[in-house]
């Protein structure tokens, strides 16, 4: 009794300071650093419109809800990659193993990456022949517990790195998430925090420059080492809270729908609406979904997908997914991934 207590308690909490936060109707669209680790991972949860908190029950948990990884029946290696925009990849790499009573681990590591860009400059405007590279890192470990047999918590510790040319910013962050079951047919009720880390500021050999700091004196040194000081950056943290059911109408399929509402300190407040049948006896998945109802100036929508689960060889399994988004003014972006079971 004093365990629901204390998970209502909580919950309640969570739930007050979302609403007193909306209520504000402040955004900071663009202001963050770190924006990949607001990229979706994996196609089955993007091909379900990213309402996927209070579902998490596959390896991509490490980054929806940390808290899911524990409702796990066997470990699991996932790999997945998302074709964005003129060459940009996001890939996503991840192992959860399970320990008993102890809890369920994971490691996981996000990479963007694009090819190698021409250098420019105002005498050189068609490029210089010099090249540069960008990238984006993130590597976390992750551990999830039931506490209750109806309640599981969650965490990822995460060390978060950007870089461009010879200059690069780096934080560490953490991703919280709860999952409960709760009396009422069933249905599950999701919290998660993401990104809730130190601020980020660019440094680096770019920015060394060569400064006179008294200009009107002469025979002075006019070539001093300086360093341009960049401003410091939050993460882009995101309050999430979803709901989600299954259904059973016939034997051997399966329908689950799930809703959920964001914060996110960058942008407004929106919800992620998504579904999933399953088909044959959890082998065939057919899923949709529709991301970023009511945020301002919205660029996402549709979302589709599809997915197979192999026959066990022994004690392995595979399943292999695939999801489509559609962006309003920048065009489709696809998603390919497997898990690994074992």
């Amino acid at each position: 009794m004093r365990m629901t207590k204390l998970i209502l308690n909580s919950l309640f909490v969570l739930v007050l300071g979302s609403s007193l936060t909306f209520a504000q109707g402040v955004t900071k669209t663009g202001t963050t650093a770190g924006k990949f680790l607001s990229m979706g991972i994996g196609p089955r949860a993007i091909a379900m419109g990213g309402a996927f908190t209070s579902i998490a029950d596959d390896a991509s948990a490490m980054y929806w809800n940390p808290a899911g990884i524990d409702n796990l029946q066997q470990n699991q290696i996932i790999f997945t990659q998302t074709n964005w925009f003129v060459d940009i990849k996001l890939n996503y790499i991840g192992a959860v193993f399970k320990a008993g009573q102890i809890g369920t681990f994971g490691l996981n590591m996000t990479a963007m990456t694009m090819g190698d860009m021409e250098v420019t400059t105002a005498n050189n405007p068609e490029g210089t022949g010099d090249y540069f590279s960008a990238g984006m890192y993130a590597v976390g470990f992750t551990y999830a517990r039931h506490l209750t047999q109806k309640f599981i918590i969650g965490a990822n510790f995460k060390y978060v790195r950007e870089s461009i040319s010879q200059s690069a910013a780096q934080g560490f962050a953490v991703d919280i998430g709860t999952m409960f079951i709760t009396p009422f047919y069933g249905i599950r009720l999701a919290t998660s925090i993401s990104n809730f880390g130190t601020k980020m500021q660019m440094q680096g050999d770019d920015l060394l420059i060569q400064h006179d700091p008294n200009p009107n004196i002469h025979g002075d040194n006019s070539n001093l080492n300086a360093y341009y000081e960049t401003d410091r950056y939050e993460m882009p943290l995101r309050l999430q809270i979803g709901l989600a059911r299954d259904f059973h109408f016939i034997q051997g399929q399966r329908l689950t729908l799930a809703v959920e509402a964001a914060h996110p300190n960058d942008n407004s407040e929106y919800m992620n609406l998504g579904g999933e049948l399953a088909l044959f006896h959890e082998r065939v998945f057919l899923r949709g979904g529709f991301k970023s109802l009511f945020m301002r100036d919205r660029e996402e929508g549709l979302t589709l997908g599809a997915g197979y689960h192999t026959p066990n060889f022994g004690k392995f399994s595979l399943n292999i997914d695939y999801s489509f988004q559609d962006f309003k003014h920048l065009g489709d972006v696809h998603t390919f991934g497997f898990i690994l079971s074992f």
